[in-house]
């Protein structure tokens, strides 16, 4: 009778990890952690700060006893019952007209720019710097610039009256119904050679195979750009609507150095009210909701950006 031999594995005991490999590991952490926290504290903190305050009735300092919706109320009866128009009022009407022009003109003409520069034009080189140089300058630079370039006593209507066309009148910076038109203008200037960087990359980055296919199919250059290209160019369109509805809801700074508010506040934008109303006027409560309503308006237009962006990554 034969006796077979068994072997047993041989059970090693697991090594532990170096303490080196685990600070290796851990030292992304390690990193962001501060600046995490600041962004915790700093950032969504004084966010939800200012969101209590907005249920208070705070004056010129904070006051932590809860009125309910009072300061949110009573900056709509202003919107709705004064006569004339109250300031709140004056501020989200010239939101809309700045917000849909200054968008709308910087994607359009990013766009037309855009296209022009992918033909390969020659001095590319030299207006890429050019058309990009205007977003190197802060809000204030451009509110100043601008200023001077529109004073009918210095600007443009001046310089025009010298050259004998006395005739020429373009005062809007000092009319309440068109002061707001200066600040799209300014606006305008400074942000449309980024969109149009923005969209020549998105151009550069198109297979040309599928352009190529398309014209050997007879399409036109109409139909190419109409049906093809601009259709690729979906993420780019979205990422600069953000970046431009952003940036005109923030538009603070800008407004202040190209026109102080306007003729009576006529060129108010929410921020400008919100600035007014706490450390001005001594409603604290009342900046605060026109605060969270700015916010409101931000989150309605990014987060659903990031769920379509989220989705399509998910897919």
């Amino acid at each position: 009778m034969s006796s077979v031999a068994t072997t047993e594995p041989i059970l090693t005991p697991a090594k532990s990890t170096p303490i080196r490999t685990r600070l290796q590991n851990a030292l992304p952490q390690i990193v962001l952690a501060p600046s995490f926290a600041i962004t915790l504290v700093f950032v969504y903190g004084f966010i939800a700060w200012t969101a209590y305050l907005s249920f208070t009735n705070s004056k010129t300092f904070p006051s932590y006893a809860l009125t309910g919706t009072r300061a949110y109320e009573r900056l709509w009866r202003w919107t709705f019952e004064n006569d004339p128009p109250s300031s709140w009022y004056t501020s989200i009407t010239n939101m809309g007209i700045f917000g849909v022009l200054y968008v709308g003109i910087c994607l359009a003409l990013g766009l037309f720019l855009a296209i022009l520069m992918d033909q390969k034009i020659r001095g590319e080189g030299v207006l890429r710097p050019i058309f990009l140089y205007p977003l190197a300058l802060s809000f204030i630079v451009t509110g100043v610039a601008w200023k001077w370039f529109l004073d009918p006593g210095l600007g443009l209507e001046q310089t025009l009256h010298h050259f004998g066309w006395t005739s020429f009148h373009f005062d809007w910076i000092k009319n309440k119904d068109y002061v707001i038109y200066t600040v799209v203008i300014a606006g305008v200037w400074q942000a449309s050679g980024f969109v149009m960087a923005m969209f020549l990359a998105g151009l550069r980055g198109i297979d040309s195979e599928i352009m190529k296919a398309a014209q050997i199919d007879g399409a036109t250059t109409g139909q190419l750009y109409r049906r093809i290209i601009i259709p690729l160019l979906r993420p780019v369109f979205l990422s600069a609507f953000i970046v431009l509805a952003h940036m005109a809801i923030k538009s603070y700074d800008l407004v202040v150095a190209l026109t102080s508010g306007g003729p009576g506040g006529s060129a108010w934008l929410p921020s400008n009210f919100m600035y007014e109303y706490t450390f001005k006027r001594n409603e604290m409560a009342v900046g605060s909701a026109s605060a969270i309503i700015m916010l409101m308006t931000i989150s309605a237009i990014i987060v659903p950006y990031l769920y379509s962006e989220l989705k399509e990554k998910a897919r």
